[in-house]
């Protein structure tokens, strides 16, 4: 499935025959995707499939059985989730994971916690607040009183914070309102405008795949079928893994 950058340049992530495990239960087999620069890219697949463990293992929160991950053609496999952060890989968690007690503002402003974020915080704080002006009017808000649909929004724009080059977002569209959802679609084309590549997990197949360049199915942790998001909207493989059909 994972296909060489062309002309010998190296692809912003790639992810290579990856295995992972936890403990002695594997739960991820020879998995390999890469993403480009300003690309946005989906990770498709039924629940306890390992979408969210793919991305757990390229931020670092989960250890590499055996494979590589490599960010401009070098492999961070070995190194620690703050240094892939300096490397430009920011992690939106599922369920948001926003610091309850903290106030919108101060939540922002821990998005912004390495060298170079910090540098750029305040013109970062003033971008997303005019992507999500719902934050700048909230911002002395505790976390835990936003809705749903707020509290995703800070989420997705405490990522930012952190000045990415790649922005993955687990279930970004998860029980939020039809009205939210076209305002986080229209934040996932401001961020493309940027250059800022995405690479989200979706369980709406439609949805992922009308907002994507590329898409990748897993299936019981291995790679069904890959491709450009049109070509993968009435794909058979498409189609078995998510209705049985």
């Amino acid at each position: 499935m994972w296909s060489m950058p062309t002309w010998g340049v190296p692809m912003l992530l790639e992810v290579k025959d990856l295995e992972v495990a936890y403990g002695d239960f594997q739960v991820v087999w020879g998995v390999s995707l890469n993403i480009d620069e300003g690309e946005v890219v989906t990770l498709l697949g039924p629940n306890g499939s390992g979408k969210s463990t793919v991305i757990n293992t390229v931020s670092g929160l989960v250890p590499v059985l055996r494979g590589d991950i490599l960010v401009d053609g070098a492999s961070i496999a070995g190194q620690p989730t703050h240094n892939r952060a300096h490397l430009g890989i920011a992690h939106v968690l599922e369920r948001r994971r926003v610091f309850p007690y903290l106030t919108v503002q101060q939540n922002l402003i821990l998005g912004a916690w390495h060298r170079d974020a910090k540098a750029a915080r305040d013109e970062t704080y003033e971008h997303v607040c005019d992507m999500f002006p719902i934050l700048r009017d909230r911002s002395g808000q505790l976390a835990h009183t936003l809705s749903g649909g707020e509290q995703q929004m800070l989420a997705l724009a405490r990522g930012l914070m952190a000045k990415p080059r790649l922005l993955m977002v687990d279930e970004p569209f998860l029980g939020l309102a039809p009205q939210i959802i076209e305002q986080m679609k229209q934040a996932f084309e401001d961020i493309r405008s940027t250059g800022i590549a995405i690479l989200f997990i979706e369980q709406n197949v439609r949805l992922a795949l009308s907002m994507a360049d590329r898409g990748y199915v897993l299936e019981s942790g291995r790679m069904a079928v890959s491709g450009k998001a049109k070509s993968l909207m009435n794909h058979k493989t498409v189609r078995r893994v998510f209705l049985g059909a």
